[in-house]
């Protein structure tokens, strides 16, 4: 099992945590005991391995850009996703305040309070139908800020194999 840091603070609870690099923290309340640590890592070790080979997998597949390959695949994104926006928009009702390109690594689109919407231009290394999915994902958080049962039910009223498109980025 690999090394792990220990961060103690004010909780109640224990965590494990595997970083993008494949780093390994532990979570624990101030007064945890060193072996009472030691016996949640180990009795988490099976869940801890298959984190680290996702994290590791992700690295692997993750493609390097110089910042003018950046330029490029953010100018990409933008031409298949502006239309998309201009559809659903019209079929959803929603209208984004703006819309962002970002360089995000851990999330595909963002939905602020402000109805502005961002996305990462790593989408382009995706199929079309995932992207169409976070997209219209992203105006469906304009009617619905959260993740409840009435969200996805809106979600699917546009796509309803949503399901299966999420898979695509997986």
């Amino acid at each position: 099992m690999k090394e792990y840091e220990i961060i103690r603070s004010k909780r109640k609870t224990v965590a494990l945590e595997v970083d993008r690099d494949g780093t390994v923290k532990v979570r624990s309340p101030l007064k945890m005991k060193e072996t009472e640590i030691e016996q949640f890592v180990s009795s988490h070790k099976k869940w801890l391995e298959n984190a680290v080979a996702r994290q590791q997998q992700r690295r692997e597949k993750e493609v390097e850009r110089t910042p003018a390959q950046i330029k490029e695949a953010k100018e990409e994104l933008r031409k298949i996703i502006t239309p998309l926006i201009e559809k659903y928009s019209a079929l959803m009702g929603v209208k984004p305040e703006a819309v962002t390109i970002t360089s995000a690594k851990t999330r595909f689109g963002s939905c602020s309070g402000k109805n502005r919407i961002s996305f990462t231009y790593r989408l382009v290394d995706f199929p079309p139908e995932a992207v169409e999915y976070v997209v219209v994902h992203e105006l469906a958080h304009i009617k619905h800020k959260n993740h409840s049962k009435n969200f996805y039910a809106y979600l699917e009223k546009y796509l309803p194999d949503y399901k299966e498109r999420v898979k695509l980025l997986k």
